[in-house]
């Protein structure tokens, strides 16, 4: 099938139309794409339009890094189809076209409207489309490589992961489920664990001015979130690991997200304290009866005997169920810790493309990584082979 295509430069937007399918319309600049799109309805709390406000804000000028965001519609119609907040990275002389994450977002998606590819032939051709508005971009791109999707997005399918030539990524969510009844859920738990977070309670209150809060404004949640980055750096420091978050742009992007979502109910910041200090801090991020948890710290050594980790989850989840809360995301990472909660591991897939001959070898790799990863047995042995085994992301 012939496809025509045209590019015109409007307004720091580059469009590509084509005579059938998806038109496609590469834009620059965050505010100017959201504008476009119109109103929001992200199927995760990672797809809300703060979360990219906040990111773009952080990174759209740190070097290498340049905002590629697609808006799509449907050709014959105008019916809006998928918004994807992407960026083109340089790496050396490649031009990486990937979602807005930076090992920040957990979940990458394209935010879905009426004219969203449902079936697989659908599928296709947004891909199809969506490379070929990339590949003919101002700068042009080499390789598609997008990482961490989930399969579904609410009732949804994620169009993407509809596509053949996907395959697992590395991480997976962890999602926890209540029903109307928090104390039945409670009650399901392993009895041990039970019984621990009943005792860190009691241990944690022998304090009398212990206590467990929500931020109850932006000011308050600003700085439990100070707490939250001297606590964590504090603590990778004692371990002799390095504290990516504490880079200047982790950081702006951080205090942006709480500064700005706070107010709106979408940045959640709770907290385990006494009159005189923090003893823990939580970070998540919600989106109606979805919540996200992101980060995580506490004062140490000295409140070990209380588990402040365990107990500050325990305590959040019990205060965001009363206020309506019924989806509880523990995000990626598969430590030891989150297992006692009892979510349930959700998959998550990549899918990569290349877009120049440059590109050509990247995604060939790529292919292969991703169709061993169907084989995790084989995989295993080869990276030990190769001497590449890396640890376990448990956590005892």
């Amino acid at each position: 099938m012939t496809v025509l295509t045209t590019a015109v430069e409007k307004f720091g937007a580059q469009v590509a139309s084509y005579a059938v399918g998806y038109r496609v319309e590469l834009v620059f600049d965050w505010a100017q794409a959201a504008a476009r799109w119109g109103a929001f309805e992200p199927l995760t709390a990672f797809q809300h339009p703060q979360w990219y406000a906040s990111w773009y804000r952080a990174f759209a000028s740190t070097d290498g890094v340049e905002p590629l965001i697609a808006v799509v519609s449907d050709a014959a119609t105008g019916e809006r189809a998928a918004l994807l907040p992407l960026i083109r990275r340089r790496q050396g002389g490649l031009g990486i076209v990937e979602f807005a994450d930076l090992n920040l977002t957990d979940f990458n998606a394209p935010l879905l409207g009426p004219a969203a590819p449902r079936d697989e032939v659908a599928a296709w051709q947004f891909w199809r489309d969506l490379q070929a508005a990339l590949r003919s971009s101002r700068g042009g791109a080499d390789l598609i490589r997008f990482r961490k999707m989930p399969v579904r997005l609410a009732t949804r399918s994620n169009p993407l992961a509809l596509l053949d030539g996907i395959g697992p990524s590395v991480v997976n969510g962890n999602l926890l489920t209540i029903g109307d009844d928090h104390n039945a859920w409670r009650y399901e738990l392993n009895r041990k664990v039970r019984k621990e977070l009943g005792r860190s309670w009691r241990v944690f209150t022998r304090e009398r001015s212990a206590v467990f809060k929500v931020a109850a404004d932006t000011d308050e949640a600003v700085d439990l979130l100070s707490v939250t980055e001297v606590q964590q750096g504090a603590r990778l420091s004692g371990l002799g690991l390095n504290y990516a978050l504490g880079n200047a742009d982790c950081t702006a992007f951080y205090r942006d997200l709480v500064r700005e979502g706070a107010g709106l109910g979408f940045a959640v910041m709770t907290a385990l304290a006494t009159r005189d200090e923090v003893v823990a801090t939580l970070l998540g991020i919600r989106t109606g009866s979805r919540y996200v948890m992101l980060r995580i710290s506490n004062a140490g050594e000295k409140w070990s005997a209380c588990s402040p980790g365990r107990l500050i989850i325990d305590r959040t989840i019990a205060a965001l169920h009363k206020d309506g809360v019924r989806e509880f995301d523990f995000s990626i990472g598969n430590y030891s810790y989150k297992r006692r909660f009892g979510p349930q591991r959700t998959p998550l897939v990549d899918l990569g493309a290349a877009l120049s001959w440059r590109g050509q070898p990247y995604a060939l790799r790529d292919r292969a990584v991703l169709a061993l990863r169907h084989y995790p047995k084989l995989s295993a042995r080869l990276k030990q082979a190769l001497g590449k085994a890396t640890p376990s992301r448990e956590d005892d």
